[in-house]
């Protein structure tokens, strides 16, 4: 899979931007930016991926990104002719640490902001009210597409407790400038790019210049998570889609996805999914 990084263009004397766009099946991509992003899928399904984490996603998820995390919303073969679709929005560079969130009454909305380095996955009933009045920002311009926001970040505030789900794991990296968050991206492009060939250790470690153990260790502090635990992550996220996408026999995807082993892969997919891949494909259906 290849990684882009993105430029997101703002307009002139706006703070924020909300759109309605056609998911492109061909051309979904691992992207970064350096803007938080608040997405809604309208139509659609398939995987998402948000940093380290692999899970699916279906219309009315709700999702909000801090900047600089890779991501990627893959559509599903099955439902590429529905015309998946999200509604986007996206704030200007560098708004955290301006005078936009600077005022008490939005405190807590910046805090919220804060959170988002890891994706927030919002849950329960008040995400359809956010949903509603996305939709209704698409068409709204100035003051009332302002208003149309503060009543989205005032519905996302009450969404607490379980019905806010962190999706990627705490991460160490520095701000988007360091050069560790360039590093680290790239050695999750050469993953999705050589996932179904084979992961070599060496290769991976050449890429940020070090010795495989100083880059496994490196690899730990940055993402919380072993350099395998990773490769793992994404495998058993190939093998779902394939899963659910394909008629394929558990066989196959197994050895598709890299593993030379069924029982490793089964056991790996039931201890990241809490569920068998065959259950997983009965679970869809």
């Amino acid at each position: 899979m290849e990684f882009v990084y993105e430029k997101i263009f703002v307009p002139h004397k706006h703070s924020f931007i909300t759109r309605k766009l056609q998911m492109d099946p061909d051309s979904d991509k691992m992207h970064s930016h350096k803007n938080f992003e608040l997405n809604l899928i309208t139509s659609g399904s398939g995987r998402r991926i948000v940093g380290n984490h692999i899970s699916s996603y279906s219309p009315g998820d709700l999702v909000l990104l801090g900047p600089n995390i890779s991501h990627c919303w893959e559509v599903l073969e099955t439902a590429k002719d529905s015309e998946p679709e999200c509604i986007v929005t996206h704030f200007y560079e560098n708004i955290i640490t301006s005078d936009f969130f600077n005022i008490p009454e939005l405190e807590n909305v910046g805090e919220l902001m804060k959170k988002a380095d890891r994706g927030i996955l919002f849950k329960g009933s008040k995400t359809s009210q956010v949903a509603s009045t996305l939709k209704k920002m698409v068409n709204l311009k100035g003051l009332e597409r302002y208003i149309g926001l503060l009543k989205v970040f005032n519905l996302l505030l009450k969404i607490e407790g379980e019905e806010r789900e962190y999706l990627a794991l705490p991460s160490s990296l520095p701000d988007a400038h360091d050069k560790d968050r360039d590093q680290v991206n790239k050695i999750y492009e050469y993953v999705f790019q050589n996932i179904q060939e084979g992961i070599n250790l060496k290769e991976a470690s050449k890429l940020v210049y070090m010795e495989p153990s100083s880059f496994c260790r490196y690899f730990k502090k940055k993402t919380n998570q072993t350099f395998m635990e990773y490769v793992k992550r994404v495998r058993i996220g190939i093998a779902a889609r394939l899963l659910a996408e394909t008629d394929k026999p558990v066989t196959q995807i197994c050895y598709e996805c890299g593993y030379n082993n069924l029982a490793n892969f089964n056991y790996y997919f039931k201890v990241i999914m809490n569920k068998t891949p065959s259950e997983y494909r009965k679970d869809l259906k």
